[in-house]
């Protein structure tokens, strides 16, 4: 079983978390197994996913340590709770609530809460966050990031929304721990029609345009 600081350090060095948020959560298990067969170690299944927390828990059950399962859009501490309980091995949250953190915290379990501004950005991480999740990152771009990086530089920040493959590299380069990654990394279709390979492909592309970014 990793503890938290393993975790930690499993994000980071994967680089990439995969974003899952879907209004059927039938295929999730095989979406979740295709993506770590493409090298996608780090998983997140949203709280606005159907029967999120049976997903979570029938993922752990699957993988075992194959891969981290997380749970993301957390919006209060009972619901960290009960995703922590379910098997989620780390908490996102779109937003700072300090209640979460602090749940988090005594749980041993890593949290990124949600964060847009600077001053959202030091909240979190002094009230405990082991990352930062910055989102939407597609609203403002590669250059608000760097901005903020300047002098904030110890805090370990990870982009969402809007990244995309062809610019993944530009984030990863601009010295984030990892990036979120939902619609850009699973279309709609391939679910529905089974494409499990298309899946375990595009996780693949993903993860080598993140290792090459940091080469």
């Amino acid at each position: 079983m990793p503890s938290s600081i393993d975790i930690v350090h499993a994000i980071e060095s994967s680089g990439l978390v995969a974003i899952l948020r879907t209004k059927d959560s039938s295929e999730l298990v095989q979406v979740v197994t295709s993506l770590r067969d493409g090298g996608i170690t780090c998983i997140e299944v949203t709280m606005t996913t159907p029967n999120a927390l049976e997903v979570i828990s029938q993922a752990r059950k699957k993988l075992g340590n194959q891969a981290l399962i997380g749970v993301g859009t957390v919006l209060d501490a009972p619901t960290a709770q009960a995703a922590i309980a379910a098997g989620a091995q780390y908490v996102v949250a779109p937003i700072v609530d300090i209640p979460t953190i602090e749940t988090c915290k005594r749980a041993n379990v890593p949290v990124a809460p949600g964060a847009f501004t600077p001053t959202e950005i030091v909240r979190a991480w002094q009230a405990g966050a082991d990352f930062v999740k910055v989102f939407p990152i597609s609203s403002v771009g590669l250059q608000y990031l760097k901005d903020i990086r300047g002098p904030l530089p110890d805090i370990k920040l990870i982009p969402t929304g809007g990244i995309q493959l062809t610019n993944v590299a530009d984030f990863i380069r601009a010295g984030v721990s990892a990036v979120g990654v939902g619609s850009a990394l699973i279309k709609k279709q391939w679910i529905e029609n089974h494409d499990w390979d298309a899946i375990r492909n595009i996780a693949e592309q993903w993860v080598v345009a993140v290792q090459q970014a940091r080469q």
